[in-house]
């Protein structure tokens, strides 16, 4: 009973021992910062300052809050995308705001319709920058020591190791040391030889690869920072034969980062020649734009020669870092007011804005300057307009359109005279009519003047004021024009990052050692292991190739017969777990199992 309680304690020791050699082992592979955890006793001592600014600084840069920072970033932006934002478009958070007015007030408080300059979005932004660099500059220190250092040597029993393999050969311990140092270099193996064993080690681009994809993400958050704080953006609608030249005061609308200098536009412009849709007209796809693209005429500079251009969906015009963008297409129909006299007082292409896929469009006309009543006097005329590219014809339901095309176009005019209410300062929309100072015209049943209008056809105002003819159809195309300098760093960053998460998911660090040393018997006993930073199936089988090719060097010596069948198994005559015969790495011997 002695003997085997000194025998079990014996083994528990070496199993101790093992597994400690194991778990440092493990350990090396890994270049992540250790956490230094003091001993705090039976009680937990009180922090002083300092200390408290070391364990926030820790817990700061530590990756699992790294990663509740960017899920946060990823989180906040959601109410970015689904809440009208004050930077996009100024018209639907004022309406969003008209619809919603008790969400308003803690929407405003949140901050919700400026999320991305907001102060709870910039907190996160900012800790995670900060977070991301404290956890990149202590790996990337630890990384580059590995990579000077060697491989670690063999431990005492690779027996215990996840691969095992070995078996007796007549070879020199020194030439099979030799030849696997050689055979491991040969596959990309970093190795060198420590006393009776070769130790290699591969994979290095997984830590690579994790690093890559962190200094990814700084690149990413850093172009992101850049093009809000640098951007310029604003929006353009041309007619066909109108142009636009890259100033502040042609923009209808724009915006910029708040370092952004207006001296650094690009000097371009651009004329509308020609704009162009198709649509399917027939099948469940019926109005679907086929062909959508803006054909222009552009020149760099204020001198530069005129270049022909195309501009598509998801295809902008580039002009000195500038995207020209193609957004919206809509008919601006042509008419001709006259007075009572006759005489001509406006006549343009009026664009009117879209209110379904097929296009059919409101607006307004309106006539400020020029127009004198039958009296003499100076008013202004109003019109409230409503066209169908493609009208059904009467009887035939409400006046929508039936296509996008340009297929049967009708103009629906109501008139109203009096003031517009230009003239005292104030913001107006071209696109309403403000009637509140105006005046109906009233058609023989006292009611709203109002008629539809087929091209060629006319509308006379009642009492010889005049008239308004619809003339024809002109298209125009709505641009946005862009400029934005970390775009180009946003998309390399996500490359790079995609390819450092692939590097850091899919390589495998690993580490092989082939131990040979000369038997009592004098044969030369080799023994071949691996470990792995994580659990692979790949491991053995790589291991199993390694002592398959060591093994056409070093070949199996041939079996001697036992002097005795009664000779101790821990007696100087015994032979390795598997004779002579190599032991593949799937017949290791079990954890804990004793040699």
């Amino acid at each position: 009973m002695s003997k085997a309680n000194s025998t079990s304690t014996r083994q528990r020791e070496e199993e101790d021992e093992q597994g400690s050699a194991h778990g440092a082992a493990g350990e090396q592979l890994s270049t992540a910062p250790r956490e230094e955890r003091p001993d705090t006793g039976a009680g937990v001592p009180a922090m002083s300052v300092i200390g408290w600014v070391r364990w926030f600084w820790r817990q700061l840069t530590s990756m699992r809050v790294a990663l509740i920072l960017l899920f946060l970033l990823s989180l906040g932006a959601i109410p970015g995308s689904l809440i009208p934002q004050t930077s996009v478009d100024d018209m639907k958070v004022q309406a969003f705001k008209d619809r919603h007015t008790t969400l308003t007030p803690i929407y405003e408080a949140l901050q919700l319709f400026d999320v991305y300059s907001s102060v709870w979005f910039s907190a996160i932004y900012i800790l995670l920058f900060v977070s991301l660099i404290g956890c990149i500059v202590p790996r990337t220190g630890q990384f580059v020591g590995q990579l000077r250092s060697r491989p670690p040597g063999a431990p005492k029993r690779l027996t215990r190791l996840p691969a095992y393999a070995t078996w007796r050969t007549e070879a020199d311990p020194e030439a099979v040391r030799a030849t696997a140092l050689r055979l491991l270099r040969g596959r990309r193996f970093r190795g060198h030889e420590v006393g009776d064993a070769v130790a290699a080690e591969k994979g290095y681009l997984r830590e690579a690869g994790n690093l890559v994809f962190h200094i990814a993400l700084i690149v990413m958050l850093i172009a992101f920072a850049s093009g809000q704080l640098f951007k310029s953006e604003g929006g353009k609608l041309v007619v066909e034969g109108d142009g636009f030249s890259n100033t502040l005061t042609q923009y209808d609308d724009f915006k910029s980062g708040s370092l952004y200098d207006s001296d650094s536009l690009a000097p371009f412009s651009f004329v509308l020649d020609d704009f162009v849709g198709t649509y399917e007209k027939s099948g469940p796809q019926r109005g679907t734009p086929r062909t959508f693209e803006a054909r222009v005429t552009y020149a760099e500079g204020a001198e530069g020669a005129e270049r022909k251009g195309v501009i598509k969906v998801n295809e902008p015009l580039v002009v000195d870092g500038t995207k020209v963008y193609l957004i919206a297409h809509g008919y601006a129909p042509v008419v001709t007011v006259r007075d009572g006299k006759g005489k001509v007082v406006s006549k343009s292409a009026v664009p009117l804005l879209p209110i379904d896929n097929n296009i059919t469009s409101s607006g307004a006309i309106k006539v400020m300057d020029g127009y004198k009543d039958k009296n003499g006097k100076k008013t202004q005329l109003g019109f409230k307009a409503f066209f169908v590219p493609t009208f059904a014809g009467h009887g035939k339901g409400q006046m929508f359109s039936q296509f996008p095309a340009l297929d049967f176009p009708v103009l629906a005019l109501s008139a109203y005279q009096g003031s517009l209410g230009v003239d005292s300062g104030l913001a107006q929309n071209v696109y309403q009519l403000d009637t509140s100072k105006m005046k109906e015209f009233k058609d023989e049943d006292g009611e709203l003047l109002k008629k539809m209008l087929m091209p060629g056809e006319k509308l006379d105002l009642p009492d010889g004021a005049g008239s308004i003819t619809f003339e024809g159809t002109e298209e125009w195309a709505s641009f946005q024009i862009s400029q934005q300098p970390g775009n180009g760093w946003a998309l390399g960053g996500a490359v790079a990052a995609i390819a450092g998460l692939a590097g850091s998911l899919f390589i495998q660090r690993r580490r092989v050692w082939v131990r040979a040393v000369r038997g009592a018997d004098g044969v030369t006993v080799v023994e071949m292991a691996g470990l792995g930073r994580s659990e692979s199936a790949k491991l053995p089988e790589e291991l199993g190739d390694l002592s398959a090719a060591l093994v056409t060097t070093a070949p199996v010596a041939p079996e001697k017969p036992a002097a005795s069948t009664s000779t101790d198994a821990d007696g100087p005559d015994a032979t390795n777990e598997a004779g002579s015969r190599p032991v593949h790495p799937a017949e290791a011997p079990a954890e804990g199992a004793e040699k």
